[in-house]
């Protein structure tokens, strides 16, 4: 997570002077705009709604009251998370604010041992990070009991549905005490998560940053239509132009694996990351990724939510996502901080659909370019070809993108 570009200090919200001393130690001095308003209402114990893009910095904003009441009573918190590479971030934070106060992090996620997490479990941590899966397993080895949690993060929640988490997540519900205070995190809000927040929340306040599918301000955008056989000629072409680092989304685990292979033998320094990578694998990738060891990473959807890196340069879909909201979170990664990003996508000719579906969501119209070394298509009866339009893409000056809303 990083720190945002903003004038809002975290004077004023009502935080604990240690913990402000931990904030500046961690380079962060000012708040953003869902740490600005979540944070007073979540330290009056209120439930809330954020919903906010990615970058955004949703993770301090309820980490600093979690561990601010926490100090002063002898409660406990759960925090339920997507993947486990966002719970291994989201616990980082909290050992950076609530270690010097004392306040004990366990995390329970798959890809550890379970007598490892069982251990850590019988000295008591205050605040429980745990994926779905992991945690139901160890409900259902009474190693782990729920009925201290008083405080319940439910962070990157439209992605535990669009993973399937749902029946885990209603289990987990069920047997928390029915008094508790619960913040729900989201970029999205599909029908599900509406069904969670009327049964399972208390007239919670609703936070939204910025509107649901709403795309990173910062981002430019290209578009390339080809032939699938040409995506891996056109991809090591236009990696010549960029030199900073790239997170690469493509649709299946095999695609990743075939996309690295190729980027090596190539001369790229590459890395993949989804969901058949142990977790040593998946933590070695990112943290390469982030030292510069890799330049290159490349991801499937299913791995890409705990990929919060700092200093992104530019965003490539290899493939589409198969549902647009996807796209909002994949160019979410680069744009951040108040940096500016690029965001390129391959699509194929009948892949009209998908294109305009993605336009629709984030109401404006993605800049159609062409590589000259490359055969343009076009799309099946498009009402607009490829032709004529690659002025507007990389190989001009690349401007702001704005939304036509």
């Amino acid at each position: 997570m990083e720190p945002e570009q903003t004038h809002d200090q975290f004077f004023g919200l009502g935080i604990a002077p240690r913990i402000i001393e931990s904030l500046h130690k961690m380079k962060f001095k000012n708040a953003t705009p869902i740490q600005h308003q979540a944070i007073p209402l979540a330290l009056e114990g209120k439930d809330l709604m954020g919903i906010a893009q990615t970058g955004t910095g949703k993770t301090l904003a309820f980490v600093i009251p979690i561990v601010q009441k926490l100090v002063s009573n002898k409660e406990k918190a759960l925090v339920v998370v997507p993947t486990r590479e966002l719970a291994l971030q989201v616990e980082e934070i909290f050992a950076k604010i609530g270690r010097p106060l004392g306040i004990r992090t366990v995390v329970l996620i798959g890809g550890e041992p379970i007598p490892l997490q069982i251990r850590a479990l019988s000295v008591h941590p205050r605040v429980v990070v745990a994926t779905p899966g992991r945690l139901i397993d160890l409900m259902e080895q009474r190693k782990v009991h729920l009925h201290e949690v008083k405080t319940l993060v439910l962070d990157e929640a439209d992605r535990m549905f669009d993973m399937g988490f749902a029946p885990q997540i209603e289990r987990i519900l069920k047997v928390l005490p029915r008094e508790r205070q619960t913040m729900l995190f989201t970029a999205t809000m599909p029908s599900e998560i509406l069904t969670v927040v009327h049964r399972h929340m208390r007239v919670p306040v609703s936070i939204e940053i910025a509107p649901s599918g709403t795309k990173a301000e910062n981002v430019t955008h290209e578009l390339f239509i080809v032939k699938p056989d040409m995506k891996k000629t056109l991809l090591n072409k236009l990696l010549g132009q960029f030199r900073g680092s790239i997170l690469l989304f493509c649709r299946t685990k095999l695609s990743a694996h075939r996309i690295v292979g190729y980027l090596k033998q190539h001369g790229h320094r590459a890395a993949e990351i989804h969901s058949d990578r142990s977790l040593g694998q998946r933590r070695e990738a990112l943290e390469g990724f982030k030292t510069g060891k890799y330049r290159i990473l490349v991801a499937t959807d299913i791995a890409s939510r705990g990929i919060d890196v700092k200093g992104i340069e530019l965003v490539i879909n290899y493939d589409l996502p198969e549902d647009a909201e996807n796209y909002v979170h994949r160019i979410g990664r680069t744009g951040r901080a108040g940096m500016s990003g690029h965001a390129i996508s391959f699509a194929t000719a009948d892949q009209k659909q998908d294109v305009q579906d993605i336009e629709r969501l984030i109401r404006a119209t993605l800049p159609i370019s062409r590589h000259p070394e490359i055969p343009a298509e076009n799309f099946i009866s498009a009402s607009r070809s490829s032709g004529g339009s690659a002025h507007r893409g990389f190989w001009r000056a690349r401007r702001p993108y704005r939304s036509h809303r």
